[in-house]
């Protein structure tokens, strides 16, 4: 069907982040056909839908490019102790943290954590999230972390939403690998990531074969077939693994196919955005700690830098991710919520980005590409997603604003009027 969305201004988050005010869109089936200035529409167009929309902002569906979403209880008595003094570090080292959350995943049945996840991926689609990057990392044995793999494809499968995997079974040791850190990467890369790697997912139970869960927007008609892994993700840190360690990883991921990306920087610098430069890495995120030298080699490789606000206020860290040194170096800055139960509670992508502008002093622009083209880039998929231009997906978002600045202003306020996955409107509500 070929769809014109007209009487909007457009914020296009393209390259050349241009604007059309009044613009208009045209949509065919799930893909983008033009857009520009509404007097610029191309002669004898018919289209078969008109949607008026009454001179709101129109940009891409946001992406959430760093979530730990899927997680069984909470760690709220973590973060009263934090409050009170006691560092993250110390309490992970006690067999908190992670292992805390370890626990409770492994316990609860696919159905419980599913029921736990859903509000949420439904708190984030409302505020205009079309795509969504969800880890595994608190099961830490194979099949647990398999089992939060297919309970992030059956979220998928249930909503109106993108969501992209990524293995994150090197976030913490678990207790049976107390002491041998190496063996345990080991065990990752020589079993566990051929396995998992080799699977498709079906909505719930462990099937070997691929599972249709819908129409492909990119295909046409053909069905589309997930795998339960997209990606492949580490935590390098003195708590955590080591970037000789996520190195490894990372080549035998490689090997499979899959990009990875890294949690890199956070608390301390012991070389981690150097490896994820070295190996190609979507992106680094966090990176507090990262100097002038990372930024440089992040920039060589093309990797994304993705901000994550919310656990820097919700640790109470002091140092700043180094902003000045990725603009001067030209690295993509992504911003994302990092939602998980211990360092960002927190489900909602517009408080992330006004904490961006607010915590870290990004623009309004470097925030709203920080969502949405830079944001798809740390996915790898900025050929579909990310900007408003002929063949993309049609994900959008229409906005009830005066300008986009506010879109990093307002917290604890949605404004954020419609949603529209693959050209269908799939929320609607007045602001």
């Amino acid at each position: 069907m070929l769809t014109l969305w007209r009487n909007v201004r457009i914020a296009t988050c393209d390259e050349a982040g241009r604007v059309h005010s009044p613009g208009a869109v045209l949509t065919r089936g799930a893909l983008i056909e033009w857009v520009g200035p509404e007097g610029d529409l191309p002669a004898g167009v018919r289209p078969e839908r008109t949607i008026e929309l009454a001179g709101r902002w129109l940009t891409p569906g946001l992406i959430d490019c760093h979530t730990h979403l899927v997680f069984a209880g909470q760690r709220a008595a973590e973060f009263a102790r934090r409050t009170a003094g006691t560092s993250y570090a110390e309490i992970a080292r006690e067999g908190g943290g992670i292992l805390g959350t370890m626990r409770a995943t492994r316990a609860a049945t696919e159905d419980e954590l599913t029921g736990q996840s859903r509000p949420r991926l439904r708190s984030l689609l409302e505020e205009g999230v079309t795509t969504v990057e969800i880890k595994s990392g608190y099961g830490l044995d194979c099949e647990s972390e398999a089992k939060m793999l297919r309970v992030a494809r059956r979220l998928e499968s249930e909503h109106t939403v993108t969501v992209s995997t990524s293995l994150l079974a090197a976030h913490a040791l678990p207790p049976e690998f107390a002491g041998r850190a190496d063996d345990y990467v080991d065990t990752i890369c020589n079993d566990w990531l051929p396995r998992l790697a080799a699977r498709d997912c079906p909505p719930q139970g462990d099937c070997p074969l691929p599972h249709k869960i819908g129409d492909s927007p990119l295909s046409g008609d053909s069905p589309l077939f997930r795998p339960l892994v997209d990606a492949v993700d580490a935590y390098c840190e003195d708590i955590a693994f080591s970037a000789e360690q996520c190195g490894r990883i990372f080549a035998a991921a490689r090997a499979l196919g899959l990009p990875v990306r890294l949690h890199s920087e956070q608390l301390s610098n012991v070389g981690g955005s150097q490896v994820a430069a070295l190996h190609g890495a979507l992106s680094c995120d966090h990176l507090e700690y990262a100097n002038e030298a990372d930024a440089a080699a992040l920039a060589r490789s093309g990797t994304v830098a993705v901000l994550l606000p919310v656990a820097w206020y919700a640790l109470a860290e002091k140092q700043l991710p180094p902003v000045a040194a990725l603009r001067a170096n030209g690295v993509p800055i992504a911003i994302a919520t990092d939602c998980n139960p211990g360092s960002a509670p927190c489900a909602s992508l517009l408080l992330a980005m006004n904490m961006a502008r607010r915590l870290f002093g990004l623009t309004s622009e470097e925030v709203l590409s920080g969502v949405t083209r830079n944001a798809a880039r740390a996915l790898g998929m900025q050929a579909e997603r990310g900007s408003i231009e002929p063949g993309r997906v049609a994900d959008f978002a229409v906005w009830s604003v005066d300008s986009p600045d506010e879109l990093g202003y307002w917290a604890g306020f949605n404004p954020c009027s419609m949603v529209v996955k693959a050209g269908e409107i799939v929320l609607e509500r007045p602001v």
